[in-house]
């Protein structure tokens, strides 16, 4: 995560209306990348990445009065980025299927939109975390990904910490076990 004086001074500048602007600027040069990723691996194509990146930050900017640093600054980014991509995603699902079935959905598009070799170990690993029930995958992709603690990842989601070190574990072996079964 960021640095602590690179948050306190966003929080700063962003508490001021008059310097609101370059706060929100340095908000996005210090976190835009990694939430940009972070929403991507949650909604997988880039498109729709950046459709909920830019919810994502109109939320950040419109909600930050209510931003009471009872949390760390990348904690309350992550939850809102968290949220819009769940959102996006039951949006996408609609009434006929769940959001963990669009995971295996958006699995078939990986290949088939950009002529990748289905078997390669890139592929199935991508394939792999598409197959996750959401609350799985998330959890894999803030702990391997972002690196961030199971405490981190509490925070961000709401969820116990023993609930999403079971979340990861049973995702590890759903990963090899998917990457086995399907390896050439």
């Amino acid at each position: 995560m960021a640095d602590k004086n690179i948050d306190d001074k966003i929080i700063s500048l962003m508490r001021q209306q008059s310097t609101a602007n370059e706060g929100f600027s340095l908000l996005m040069r210090t976190y835009g990348d990694k939430i940009y990723w972070h929403i991507r691996r949650i909604v997988v194509s880039h498109d729709d990445a950046e459709d909920v990146m830019q919810e994502t930050s109109i939320n950040i900017f419109r909600h930050f009065p209510k931003f009471k640093g009872e949390s760390a600054l990348s904690t309350w980014i992550y939850r809102i980025a968290t949220n819009e991509a769940i959102r996006w995603l039951q949006r996408q699902a609609g009434l006929f299927r769940s959001v963990d079935a669009l995971g295996l959905e958006l699995a078939d598009r990986i290949t088939a939109e950009n002529g990748i070799d289905a078997h390669s170990v890139e592929v199935l690993f991508q394939k792999a975390l598409l197959t996750l029930p959401t609350q799985q995958r998330i959890a894999f992709n803030m702990r391997y990904y972002d690196e961030l603690s199971y405490e981190e990842i509490a925070k961000v989601t709401g969820k116990n910490v023993n609930t999403l070190k079971a979340n990861y574990h049973f995702a590890v072996d759903k990963i090899k076990d998917y990457i086995k079964e399907n390896s050439l």
